[in-house]
């Protein structure tokens, strides 16, 4: 697995973003829209790491690009208007894979758990002694994911609900579910 890859980063900060901007926080306070982003950004992180598995993979993302935002947007409603493109150059970093598999975790916490599952058990240790992960290693660094609170769900209510993410989770939920074996 690639894991904390730098190369990935501007996949999963545009991917990130477009999440939030197409399924925006219940706006309560100011702290729904970080918990609302801190859950769609280790959804996005999981999916990046499966969907770009080595730091290859990663390095020729970040070379060749992800593909943009425009099926994402067109499936969600969310299109920029023509007037405001100048200022829409993130677009071209989101990842329309990374987007949908991570709307599928987003929607399916038991999901969410196996892909954080696959993605601890490959990830190479931090001090590269080679010895097995144990599966579960990493699920505290992306409790908001897995096991969200209550306050995490009141803030994410559009960002996991099942229904709404569907145009978006639908594109390539098959290929996520048969990379997990689920």
């Amino acid at each position: 697995m690639a894991g904390p890859s730098a190369a990935l980063s501007p996949v999963i900060a545009a991917s990130t973003h477009w999440l939030v901007r197409a399924y925006p926080s219940s706006g309560a306070d100011r702290s729904a829209d970080t918990l609302a982003e801190l859950q769609a950004r280790q959804a996005v992180t999981v999916a990046a790491w499966l969907r770009y598995p080595t730091p290859v993979d990663a390095e020729l993302v970040a070379i060749a690009g992800p593909g943009g935002s425009a099926v994402l947007d067109w499936r969600a409603g969310s299109e920029p208007d023509d007037d405001l493109a100048d200022g829409e150059g993130w677009r071209t970093w989101v990842d329309e894979v990374v987007v949908s598999w991570a709307a599928c975790l987003l929607a399916d916490p038991l999901l969410a758990a196996r892909a954080v599952d696959s993605v601890a058990a490959a990830v190479p240790a931090p001090d590269n002694r080679p010895r097995p992960r144990r599966v579960g290693d990493l699920p505290s660094e992306f409790r908001r994911l897995t096991a969200p609170d209550a306050r995490d769900l009141e803030a994410a209510a559009l960002l996991r609900h099942p229904d709404l993410l569907e145009a978006v989770s639908d594109l390539h939920k098959e290929d996520l579910v048969y990379l997990l074996c689920a």
